[in-house]
Parts: C-alpha cells; sequence; structure tokens
C-alpha cells in the first residue's frame, strides 16, 4: 500500500469450503495497532526487493514499496508503484535484504513495463490490473523467487513480506521500519473481501494475528506460500485493502495473483527492450 500523501489512499501498500470461509471470517476480526503487527524477518528472503519512492504531490514524503525478484534482471512490483500520477521512482532498487537502507545489492532501474489494463482505484474501489515489472541495468547474484503455477486452495497459509507502516492508527506519525517485518497469513476466497472485488486476477488475504495486514509502504511486495518441497514460491503482489475506507488492520488485503499474470508477465520480459 502505498500513498504519496496520507490523504491519497492507495497501497505503497488470495474454491473454498464452508470451513475455509468460517476460518477467514473468523480471522478478520480484532483491532489492535498492527505490515502492522508482523514481526521482524525469522529468515533470508533473498527475492525481496525495496523501491525507494518520492511522493508526487508532496516531494518532502520519501516512502517506500516493495517488490520480488523474478529473474537475474527483473522484479515484479505493483503497477501503482511505479504510476508517475503518484510517485516518482528514486532510480535504484536493493534486492535481498533485511534492511531497507543497507545490505544487499542496489541496481539502477532500466525501465519499467505496466500491464495495459491498469487503473488506480483511489477511494472508489480496487485497483485493476495492478502488476508491474522494473528491469535493471545488471543481473543480480541474488535467487530468484519462483512464481507458483497456481495459488494452493483457500485456507492455505501464506506469508507477506515488507517495510510498510507498522502502526496504522489515524494519529500514528508515517514512519517506516528499518527492518524487513513479516506476518503470517491465509488465502481466502475473494468474495471475503468487499462485493465487487470478485475477479480470478486477485487473491483476497487474512491475517493469523488479529489487527494486522499489510499496510502503507508495502504496496507490490510478495505473498508466498510453501511447494510440496517446502519452499517459498510466489503467489500474489500487495495491491491495497480488501474493503474500501477500511484501516490496514482492519483487514482484509487484496493482492494481484502473480499465477493469473505468468503469460503476460513472460511476454513482457521476452519482448525487446
Amino acid at each position: 500500500m502505498l500513498s504519496s500523501h496520507p490523504s491519497r489512499r492507495t497501497w505503497a501498500r488470495t474454491t473454498a469450503g464452508v470451513l475455509a470461509a468460517a476460518a477467514c471470517a473468523a480471522m478478520m476480526t480484532g483491532t489492535a495497532e498492527a505490515i502492522v503487527n508482523g514481526e521482524d524477518s525469522t529468515q533470508r528472503y533473498p527475492s525481496m526487493v525495496s523501491i525507494p519512492v518520492t511522493g508526487v504531490d508532496d516531494a518532502t514524503f520519501k516512502g517506500v514499496c516493495g517488490g520480488a525478484l523474478i529473474d537475474r534482471r527483473w522484479v515484479l512490483t505493483a503497477a501503482h508503484c511505479v504510476d508517475p500520477a503518484l510517485v516518482t521512482l528514486d532510480g535504484t532498487v536493493r534486492v535481498g535484504s533485511a534492511w531497507k537502507d543497507s545490505g544487499g545489492t542496489v541496481r539502477s532501474i532500466v525501465r519499467t513495463v505496466s500491464h495495459t489494463g491498469y487503473a488506480n482505484g483511489e477511494d472508489t474501489g480496487p485497483n485493476r490490473n495492478d502488476i508491474a515489472l522494473i528491469r535493471l541495468d545488471r543481473p543480480v547474484a541474488e535467487k530468484p523467487v519462483r512464481i507458483a503455477d497456481r495459488p494452493a486452495r483457500p485456507g492455505t497459509p501464506t506469508r507477506i513480506l515488507g517495510f510498510g507502516r507498522t502502526d496504522d492508527a489515524p494519529d500514528a506519525p508515517w514512519a517506516f521500519p528499518d527492518r524487513l517485518q513479516q506476518l503470517d497469513t491465509r488465502r481466502c476466497a475473494v468474495s471475503d473481501c468487499a462485493p465487487g472485488y470478485e475477479d480470478s486476477t486477485r487473491l483476497c488475504t487474512t491475517s493469523q494475528v488479529p489487527g494486522a495486514m499489510a499496510c502503507h509502504g508495502d504496496s507490490g511486495g510478495p505473498q508466498l506460500q510453501r511447494n510440496r518441497a517446502g519452499r517459498w514460491e510466489l503467489i500474489g503482489v500487495t495491491s491495497g485493502p480488501g474493503a474500501p475506507g477500511v484501516r490496514c488492520s482492519e483487514g482484509p488485503g487484496l493482492y494481484s495473483s502473480a499465477p493469473a499474470y505468468a503469460d503476460w508477465i513472460q511476454q513482457a520480459i521476452r519482448r525487446p527492450s
């Protein structure tokens, strides 16, 4: 979830049975002020990318988006994280570090490719086709994350990562953590998000921790699931809130489905510069 100004609510911020739907509904409750209520990362995520941005409405606003390294020279993120109407990219990204401003590998941005059908919903509804690619000037040594063939069924445990706000109280200062945050979540049926948000390209997500979810600054960051071998694979890209007008911690969260865009991603990567 990203915002170039606190008044612009955009995020620089996934066939369920009855039991899965009930579990998801239960996890949407809670009002604790807390990624909000995440925890410091407990392992290395070499494919995690931080993307510094500057606000368009307020140039003094220095924010961040997330991304996932899916190829040695390509980062997958949210289209609203590279939307020139919202932000100006600072020109570099940091790959593979648990720290926002140090470590990992820094690379320059050569170009960005947003989905041609992208549209920013602002406060009127969800973003559409909220997915984009960033091409780096040189390959990195960090290992890319594999895009899953498909998201696992609703109710499956997932994990989200980000450097976004950790406190979404109305009077809380806009501060971003130095340390990468993680949060254990679950994929729910899209119908668990607000009416009108249903779409095969979106994933609805709820937290396993009450009052916790991605927030401003987490946009573009990854949602991961474990494959049969126990390795993380990418299923989602943080897009925005799963209902209009809710605070981050009230959840649920809405994610662009990376598997749904796999063909578009491959075509964009292979297209000549």
